[in-house]
C-alpha cells in the first residue's frame, strides 16, 4: 500500500494549472451534507474538474442513489492540525518510535500537509444516499479510521456494504477518480497521489492559499 507519505508522491512535481475552487453550494446536481460545514464554505469547494467528473459520476450509480458530499477543500492550517493532533495521539498510544516513523504511520489516516490531496482542493470525502438523502450503510460513518473496516477493500464489513462501496467505486473510477485505500470515502483527482496512481508525469493541482471571493449560495426551501 503506497502511503501519501511514501517518497514517490511527495517527489511528484506539481504543475499548478490555476483551475477555480467551485462552491458546490450553487451546483444543484449535487447533494451537500452539514456535518462538516465551516463558517466560510472551505468545505463545499472543489477543483472545476472535479466537480464535472463528480456530476458525471452521479450518474452512473445504480437507479435511485445519489452522491453525498461530505467534505472537499481544507485549508493549510487545518490540515496541520488535524495532522500533529493525530500524531500526538500515537505517541500517547504507541510511545518509543522516532519522528518518521509517527509521520508515516500518521499518514495512514491523515495527510501530510505538504501532499494533501484536500489543500490542493482536488479531494472529495463522500457517501452515498437514496434521492429522498438517506445515507446508506458503508461499513463504517465517513471518517471512522478506529478500525480496518475503513480500508476501501476490507473484508470485515457486510455484503451490504461492500456492494455499496462497489457502487461509489465504479462510478469514481471510471471518470478518472483515485481513492487513498486505507479510507473508502477519500476520492481524488489532479493531486500528488493521482498522478502516483495514474502514472500521470505531474500533478495538475497544488496546495489552495485561499478561497475565491464568496458568491451567493442559492437558499434552500
Amino acid at each position: 500500500m503506497v502511503l501519501l507519505s511514501d517518497a514517490a508522491v511527495v517527489e511528484t512535481p506539481v504543475a499548478e494549472c490555476d483551475e477555480r475552487l467551485v462552491d458546490l453550494r450553487t451546483v444543484g446536481a449535487l447533494r451537500l451534507d452539514s456535518r462538516l460545514a465551516d463558517s466560510a464554505g472551505a468545505y463545499a469547494h472543489v477543483r472545476l474538474s472535479v466537480v464535472d467528473r463528480l456530476v458525471t459520476a452521479q450518474t452512473l450509480l445504480p437507479a435511485g442513489l445519489r452522491l453525498l458530499i461530505v467534505e472537499c477543500y481544507r485549508p493549510m492550517s487545518l490540515q496541520r492540525h488535524y495532522f500533529e493532533a493525530h500524531k500526538d495521539r500515537l505517541r500517547a498510544i504507541q510511545p518509543g518510535h522516532d519522528e518518521s516513523w509517527y509521520h508515516r504511520r500518521a499518514s495512514r489516516y491523515i495527510s501530510p500537509p505538504e501532499v494533501a490531496p484536500h489543500v490542493a482542493g482536488a479531494a472529495v470525502d463522500l457517501t452515498l444516499c437514496t434521492a429522498d438523502g438517506t445515507e446508506l450503510w458503508m461499513g463504517t460513518q465517513v471518517n471512522d479510521t478506529d478500525s480496518e473496516a475503513c480500508h476501501t477493500d476490507s473484508a470485515n464489513v457486510s455484503a451490504e456494504a461492500a456492494r455499496h462501496r462497489r457502487y461509489l467505486a465504479d462510478a469514481l473510477t471510471s471518470v478518472g477518480m483515485v481513492n487513498y485505500p486505507t479510507e473508502w470515502w477519500h476520492w481524488s483527482y489532479g493531486d500528488r497521489y493521482w498522478a502516483h496512481v495514474t502514472g500521470a508525469p505531474v500533478a495538475r493541482y497544488g496546495p489552495v492559499s485561499s478561497l475565491p471571493a464568496a458568491r451567493p449560495v442559492p437558499a434552500v426551501n
